[in-house]
């Protein structure tokens, strides 16, 4: 395994059904909502999918306009469009099929040819797109359940 570079921690807590809050500990940023949609919640928030699927997308784009300022093209603007597929698989339970991301970069016409480069390298160089091919190893611990095996 590789040796780690960081960590970081979120926590999540029930707020009321299946509405979370997380927190990202350690930042300033502001807690976010999650929820499921209806019939389990109310679609307060995003549900974890969809968090996935910006995660991926906005990873891409920022891995493309790295690339891109380090070439030093003109780059105007960029977004992406991310489709995610959910799928049942042999026991019935959700899954995530596919996700398909389509990244409009607004490029300036001159330096369209030179992009060619970044387009080879960009996707290489995203961390939470090349993770989720790979597939995370995921450890799940329930604290007071777990009994003495299954405990960290």
């Amino acid at each position: 395994m590789s040796e780690a570079v960081s960590a970081f921690t979120v926590s999540i807590e029930q707020v009321a059904d299946y509405e979370f809050r997380v927190s990202f500990d350690g930042s300033a940023l502001a807690p976010l909502t999650v929820d499921e949609g209806p019939p389990l919640g109310k679609s307060a928030g995003p549900n974890p999918a969809r968090l996935l699927a910006a995660a991926v997308g906005g990873c891409l784009n920022a891995s493309l306009l790295f690339c891109a300022r380090k070439a030093k093209l003109d780059l105007k603007h960029l977004r992406s469009r991310v489709r995610v597929e959910t799928v049942r698989n042999e026991q019935r339970r959700l899954r995530i099929g596919k996700i398909e991301v389509v990244i409009s970069p607004e490029l300036a016409e001159a330096d369209r040819e030179r992009a060619g480069r970044c387009l080879d390298l960009f996707e290489d160089y995203c961390t939470v797109t090349q993770s989720v091919r790979k597939g995370i190893p995921i450890e799940v611990h329930v604290e007071g359940l777990d009994g003495e095996a299954g405990s960290p």
